[in-house]
């Protein structure tokens, strides 16, 4: 390999490094991001408030959390089996309403993509206190 090939490669793999790195998110920042969450959800407490309990959310299937009434367009979502991955709660996380019409949830959505992997980062990580 040529050096200036060897430049270029390494550049890209510093890059792509970087890019991957950023876009784990951050389980501070996300704490700070579920603010806007918390008047009706808990994520380190297995209660339910206004919306459910979204302690252990990521791995979750849809609907499903004990002693919760979840809509029925939520149950219908949920109703083949989906589970709450990354990528599905990334997109619910931008549009709840777009993606679920119907569900209770009232929230607008996050726009900026780093607050959905932050937040993302906080719920994969908070724990019952």
């Amino acid at each position: 390999m040529s050096p200036s090939l060897r430049f270029v490669s390494f550049g890209l793999f510093l890059c792509l490094g970087t890019g991957l790195s950023h876009a784990a998110g951050n389980a501070e920042a996300g704490a700070q991001v579920f603010k806007k969450c918390g008047a009706c959800h808990t994520a380190t407490e297995p209660m339910n408030r206004v919306g459910p309990s979204l302690m252990g959310i990521v791995g979750r299937p849809v609907a499903t959390f004990a002693g919760y009434n979840y809509s029925s367009a939520m149950t219908a979502f949920g109703g083949d089996g989906k589970v709450w991955d990354e990528e599905r709660l990334s997109e619910y996380l931008m549009s709840p309403k777009a993606m679920v019409p119907g569900t209770k949830m009232s929230f607008p959505g996050l726009r900026k993509p780093q607050e959905i992997e932050d937040i993302l980062a906080y719920l994969k990580t908070a724990v019952a206190q």
